[in-house]
């Protein structure tokens, strides 16, 4: 079933199966991430529930928490459909960088071409937080250099129980 609410004339909260989600219990990984997800090509909804159930049963990741999914508008290149954008957070004991390895092999799995800066897409995988990590290179910045800039980030944050900033 899939609940939604309008926030404003711009945003609307949505509520499915997995998006929230929040898992009671932790496990023996060491480190915690949380993972912006987003697209707006095709059944998106449906898209992030077949995401939630691929990394569940993912030996690297564990799943904490999902926020709700949050209907927005495009930024950057504006001729386009609005995006459907949510937060997993997780634990893992996979590095920055083999985590980023992880999140690229999924979106590839769910077919994301990269085609220019703010292309649409089907699906958008961001590490926006990596534990209190600080870090810039050629492949990754962490925390995600736009984050305080973006409802698609700060709108879901705000909404989850264990955010770890």
């Amino acid at each position: 079933m899939v609940k939604r609410k309008r926030l404003n004339e711009k945003h609307i909260l949505i509520h499915t199966e997995h998006f929230p989600y929040q898992n009671k219990k932790r496990s023996h990984k060491r480190h915690q991430a949380i993972l912006g997800i987003g697209g707006n090509i095709g059944d998106v909804l449906r898209r992030f529930e077949h995401l939630f159930i691929l990394m569940r049963a993912s030996k690297s990741i564990r799943i904490l928490e999902t926020a709700p999914i949050l209907k927005n508008p495009p930024f950057g290149y504006l001729k386009q459909d609005d995006f459907y954008n949510s937060l997993v957070l997780i634990e893992t004991n996979l590095t920055p960088r083999a985590l980023l390895r992880y999140i690229l092999r999924i979106e590839k799995h769910f077919g994301r071409k990269r085609l220019f800066k703010d292309a649409p897409r089907t699906l958008d995988i961001d590490m926006i937080f990596y534990d209190s990590v600080q870090m810039h290179s050629k492949e990754l910045t962490l925390p995600h250099p736009a984050w305080m800039q973006r409802n698609s980030v700060l709108i879901p944050l705000s909404m989850m129980k264990g955010r770890t900033t």
